[in-house]
């Protein structure tokens, strides 16, 4: 790792369409507050030298005072938003996070950070062994291979991760920070939403 830390940016994906929650999962209420807003908040003061947004609704997101940008290339999924971060973002390091991730940590957080490094495009955990892209730290040396697939029109952010260095986190590594693996539980249903609104109400 680098003896001196490298700058990084935070950005946040919030531009998914949200068909199987039905609504903007994004702002549903989950603990007395927007999905969006726990992700923000467990985001903030992490040594980030900006923390932006990619939405696609502008209007819709202008409450929580943040830098966004629309989509670069639209209709491209997740991978179109990374891409979009990575354009836009005044650091060569980024910070990737879905808007409709509850139970961020940020101790875990601030482990990945800290293993940014010169030699290393992607920082990423794995859950049995399969990456979780949209809790990542990815650097500018992804966004030529993120083009070429987007060009190609093949979606699954994890396809050009064969061309690029990485540095994977396994449960062993994360356990410290984050036993159950919550950090990476995304709400994509309302079932799924009722079972994190339960969570929050646990002791």
């Amino acid at each position: 790792m680098s003896a001196i830390p490298l700058a990084f940016s935070l950005a946040i994906i919030a531009g998914g369409q949200s068909r199987r929650m039905g609504r903007d999962k994004a702002f549903v209420d989950i603990g007395g507050k927007a999905l969006i807003e726990h992700v923000i908040e467990r985001g903030a003061d992490l040594g980030q030298t900006e923390t932006i947004l990619i939405a696609n609704k502008p209007a819709d997101y202008k409450h929580l005072r943040l830098p966004m940008y629309c989509d670069a290339l639209p209709d491209k999924g997740s991978l179109g938003g990374i891409y979009t971060a990575l354009i836009e973002a005044a650091s060569e390091y980024v910070l990737v996070l879905a808007c409709d991730m509850p139970f961020i940590n940020r101790e875990l957080l601030r482990f990945m950070i800290a293993q940014i490094d010169a030699d290393i495009d992607i920082i990423v955990p794995r859950v049995d062994g399969y990456p979780q892209a949209l809790h990542a730290i990815y650097s500018k040396t992804c966004i030529a291979p993120i083009r070429a697939q987007l060009a190609a029109n093949r979606l699954k952010i994890i396809r050009f991760y064969d061309k690029m260095r990485l540095r994977y986190l396994d449960e062993a590594e994360y356990a410290e920070f984050d036993p159950a693996g919550r950090s990476f539980a995304n709400l994509n249903t309302p079932e799924e939403l009722e079972a994190a609104r339960l969570l929050f109400q646990a002791p």
